[in-house]
C-alpha cells in the first residue's frame, strides 16, 4: 500500500512537469486552456501521465480509483478519458487574472462616478421648478456670508501681555475745570521762551556774521554769565514741564522731557563754569538749542492740555452719548467697531493715561540717558580730559532731547480734537486708540444712515373692509417688535390716531424683507412689495410705489403707508474716509427696506462694498443687549454716520502718525548721540557749535511737525 501511494505522487509529479514543460515548448495555447476550462463544450484530450491538471481557480475533476496492481508484474496505466460532452457539468467563467495600477484604478473609480452623476444629474433637474427659482432670486436680496478662519490657538506657553493700569475714574466735567486752570498762563510762557530764545539765537550768530560786541559786553564772561540768565529764566518759565519730566524719571518712567530737563541743567552748570573760568575757551554754552528745545516741549504739553479739555467738554454734553468700541472677531473673524447707547464711564480713566508717544519713550530714553553718561565719561575721564565732562554732558543730552518729544502726540490730537468737537464726537484717550490698527470693519444701523428726520411717513391707504387704526396698529406692533429704524415714526402716527399696540406672538423675520406675527388669531405680514410677491399676496394694478410697507391680514392685502427717505449729505464723506482707511461698512439693518439693491439705485452709494448679512445675523450684529469690548475708543455726542466715521478714521490716522513720529525722534536721538559722541572725542567746539547743533535738532524736527499737521486732513 505505501508503496502505491509513493507510485502515484511520483505519477502526479511527472504528470505536471510535463505538462509545465508542454506549455513553454508550445504543446497548450491560452486559447485551448481557456476553451478547455471556461468557455464553451471541451473536447477530450489525454492527460499525459493519466492525469488532467485542473486549471487554477476551478474545482478539480473527481479522481477515478486505479486497480490495484499485481504484485509480480505491474500493468501500465490505464489512459483516462473524459466524459462525453453531453454528460460533462458547465465550468463556471473565470477571467484571467491581470494586473492593475493605482492610476488606472482612480482613472476607473472616477469615470463610473462621472457616469452615475450623469445618470442622476437629469432626474435632479426635472425635480426643480426653474420658475420658482427665478421667483426667488429675483425677490429675495443676496446676503454675504462669514469666512471664519480655522486658525489654530495661540501657544498655551505665551503669557498675555499685561495690561496697564489706569488711573482712577473721574466725571469728564471734573476733568475739563482741571485741564482748563492755567491754560491761558501756559500760553503766555510759551510765547515768553519764544521770545528768550531769539534772544539766545542772535547771541549765537553774532560770531558767525561777525559782529563786534560793544563794551561793555565784549567781555566774554558777562556774555557767558547772559546766556545762563537767559537759560535760567526759560527754565523757570518752564518749571511743571521739566518738574513733570523729572518725576517721571523717580518713578522709572523716562522721557524726552526727562532728557530735556537734563539737558537745561547740564548746560546752565556749562554757562556758569564758562563764566567764572579765568580763560575760558572760545566756544559759547548750547542755551539756544535748550531754550528752543523748551519752546517746543511747552508749546506739545500746551496743545496737549487744550485737546485734553476740549475732548472732556464734548464727552461732558451728553449724559447718555453713544459708545464706540472695538469688539474683537464681531464680524468674519475681523475686529469691528460698534456704536451703542450708555455712560461716559471709563472716559476720565483712559483720557488720563500715557500717550502713545510716552510709552515709547519710556522704553528707549533710559538707553539714550545710559548711553549719554557712557560717552561722556569716556570722552572726558577715560580719554585723560576731565574738564570736558559738563561739555560733553551738556553736548550729549541736548543733541538726545528730541525737539518733536511732546509734538509728536500733543499737535495732532489737538487738531483732531478740534475737527471731532463741531460733530459731537471725543476720542476716548491712547488706550482706545492703540488698538485700532486691528479694526477692520464697522457696523452700520438704521439710524446710522437714516437719523431721526430723514425717514417721513408721506400718506397711507387702508382697504375698506379693515379699520385704519387696527391695521397701523398692527403694523406698528411688528415693527417696534423688530426694533427697525421706522418704529418712532409709525408710532408717533399711532399715537396721533389714538390707537394702541398690540400683543404680538411668533414674530419671524424673513429673508425676503418681511415680517409675520400671529395678532388675535390673524396671521399678520409687514414687509416691502418683493415680501408681498413672495408671499403671494395680490396687489393693486399700476401700484408704483418705489418704498413703503404693506400690511397683510390673513392673506389680504390691509393697508399701504408710503415712506420718503432723504440720505443726509454727510453720508458720501464719511463713507468716503472710511473707504480710504480701509475699513469695511457692515450692513446690520433692521429696516427690510434698506438693501443693498436700493442703497445703489437710489442713493448711487458704493453698496458692493459694503456686507449684507443675513437677517438673523444682522439681528445678532444690531442686538442692544449684546456684550461688547471694555476698552473705549470715542463718545458720539450726536446722530447720524459723520461723528461716527471721523471718530474712526481720526484714531487710525493718529495713531500711525504718532508712532511714526515717535520713531523719528528716536533715531534722530539715536543719530545725535553719535555725532556728539564723535565731536567732543575729538575737542571739535566749531562743528558742534550751538548753531549748528540747532539746525540738526530742526532738521529732525520738521518730518515730525508736518504729519502732526496732516492727521486732521480727511
Amino acid at each position: 500500500m505505501r508503496d502505491r501511494d509513493e507510485k502515484l505522487n511520483k505519477n502526479e509529479l511527472v504528470d505536471i512537469r510535463s505538462l509545465i514543460g508542454d506549455a513553454d515548448s508550445g504543446g497548450f495555447t491560452l486559447d485551448e486552456i481557456m476553451s478547455e476550462y471556461g468557455r464553451g463544450p471541451r473536447r477530450p484530450r489525454p492527460a499525459k501521465g493519466g492525469k488532467v491538471v485542473a486549471f487554477p481557480g476551478t474545482p478539480s475533476p473527481p479522481e477515478e480509483p486505479e486497480p490495484d496492481p499485481p504484485e509480480e508484474e505491474p500493468a501500465p496505466a490505464e489512459e483516462e478519458r473524459l466524459p462525453p460532452p453531453s454528460e460533462q457539468e458547465p465550468a463556471p467563467v473565470i477571467p484571467f487574472p491581470q494586473e492593475e495600477n493605482a492610476i488606472s484604478a482612480f482613472f476607473r473609480d472616477l469615470s463610473r462616478r462621472a457616469d452615475d452623476y450623469a445618470d442622476n444629474m437629469f432626474a435632479e433637474d426635472e425635480a426643480i421648478d426653474k420658475q420658482e427659482v427665478r421667483r426667488l432670486e429675483e425677490l429675495i436680496p443676496g446676503t454675504d456670508q462669514e469666512e471664519l478662519d480655522d486658525e489654530l490657538p495661540p501657544p498655551q506657553w505665551r503669557r498675555p501681555k499685561r495690561r496697564e493700569v489706569l488711573p482712577p475714574d473721574r466725571p469728564p466735567q471734573e476733568l475739563a475745570r482741571a485741564y482748563g486752570k492755567g491754560l491761558k498762563w501756559m500760553r503766555i510762557r510759551v510765547l515768553m521762551v519764544f521770545f528768550l530764545a531769539m534772544l539766545s539765537l542772535l547771541q549765537a550768530l553774532a560770531p558767525a556774521l561777525g559782529t563786534v560786541w560793544s563794551a561793555p559786553m565784549d567781555r566774554p564772561d558777562l556774555r557767558y554769565w547772559l546766556a545762563a540768565a537767559l537759560l535760567g529764566l526759560g527754565v523757570l518759565l518752564g518749571a511743571d514741564v521739566l518738574l513733570a519730566g523729572i518725576g517721571r524719571a523717580l518713578r522709572l518712567r523716562f522721557g524726552m522731557d526727562t532728557l530735556t530737563a537734563l539737558a537745561c541743567l547740564t548746560t546752565l552748570v556749562d554757562a556758569v563754569q564758562l563764566a567764572q573760568e579765568p580763560e575760558p575757551p572760545a566756544r559759547l554754552p548750547y542755551t539756544a538749542v535748550c531754550l528752543t528745545g523748551l519752546f517746543f516741549l511747552l508749546h506739545g504739553a500746551y496743545h496737549k492740555r487744550c485737546a485734553l479739555r476740549l475732548s472732556c467738554r464734548t464727552a461732558a454734553s451728553s449724559a447718555s452719548p453713544y459708545r464706540v468700541t472695538l469688539d474683537p472677531e464681531k464680524w468674519n473673524d475681523r475686529d469691528t467697531y460698534v456704536k451703542w447707547s450708555g455712560t461716559p464711564e471709563g472716559f476720565g480713566s483712559q483720557i488720563q493715561a500715557d500717550d502713545g508717544a510716552q510709552r515709547i519713550f519710556r522704553r528707549t530714553c533710559p538707553l539714550l540717558l545710559l548711553g549719554d553718561i557712557s560717552f561722556a565719561l569716556m570722552v572726558s575721564v577715560s580719554g585723560g580730559h576731565p574738564e570736558r565732562l559738563i561739555w560733553a554732558l551738556s553736548a550729549l543730552l541736548t543733541a538726545t532731547a528730541a525737539f518733536g518729544g511732546s509734538l509728536v502726540y500733543g499737535r495732532p490730537f489737538h487738531k483732531a480734537a478740534r475737527r471731532l468737537a463741531v460733530n459731537g464726537a471725543a476720542l476716548a484717550g491712547w488706550p482706545g486708540i492703540h488698538p485700532s490698527r486691528r479694526g477692520n470693519c464697522v457696523l452700520l444701523t438704521d439710524g446710522d444712515l437714516f437719523p431721526p428726520g430723514y425717514v417721513t411717513l408721506n400718506g397711507f391707504k387702508v382697504m375698506p373692509e379693515y379699520p385704519a387704526e387696527r391695521v397701523l396698529a398692527y403694523t406698528t406692533t411688528l415693527i417696534r417688535d423688530s426694533g427697525s429704524g421706522l418704529s418712532r415714526l409709525f408710532h408717533d402716527q399711532l399715537r396721533s390716531m389714538g390707537g394702541l399696540l398690540r400683543r404680538a406672538n411668533g414674530l419671524v423675520c424673513h429673508e425676503g424683507g418681511g415680517l409675520s406675527a400671529n395678532i388675535r388669531g390673524d396671521q399678520v405680514l409687514v414687509g416691502s412689495a418683493a415680501f408681498m410677491k413672495l408671499m403671494e399676496v395680490r396687489l393693486p394694478q399700476g401700484l408704483n410705489v418705489k418704498n413703503a410697507v404693506f400690511c397683510a391680514i390673513d392673506g389680504r392685502l390691509a393697508g399701504i403707508f408710503a415712506l420718503s427717505y432723504s440720505l443726509p449729505d454727510t453720508v458720501f464723506p464719511a463713507l468716503e474716509a472710511l473707504f480710504l482707511e480701509k475699513v469695511s461698512p457692515v450692513l446690520a439693518t433692521r429696516d427690510f427696506n434698506l438693501i443693498p439693491a436700493m442703497l445703489q439705485q437710489r442713493f448711487r452709494l458704493a453698496a458692493d462694498k459694503m456686507a449684507f448679512p443675513s437677517v438673523e445675523r444682522r439681528r445678532e450684529l444690531s442686538d442692544p443687549e449684546q456684550e461688547h469690548d471694555g476698552v473705549l475708543t470715542a463718545l458720539l455726542c450726536r446722530e447720524g454716520l459723520l461723528p461716527f466715521a471721523e471718530a474712526i478714521t481720526a484714531a487710525k490716522r493718529l495713531r500711525w502718525a504718532v508712532r511714526l513720529g515717535a520713531s523719528l525722534c528716536c533715531a534722530g536721538s539715536l543719530l545725535g548721540m553719535a555725532l556728539a559722541a564723535y565731536l567732543t572725542s575729538v575737542g571739535a567746539y566749531s562743528s558742534l557749535s550751538p548753531l549748528n547743533l540747532l539746525v540738526y535738532m530742526l532738521t529732525w524736527l520738521a518730518p515730525v511737525w508736518f504729519l502732526s499737521g496732516w492727521v486732521h486732513r480727511f
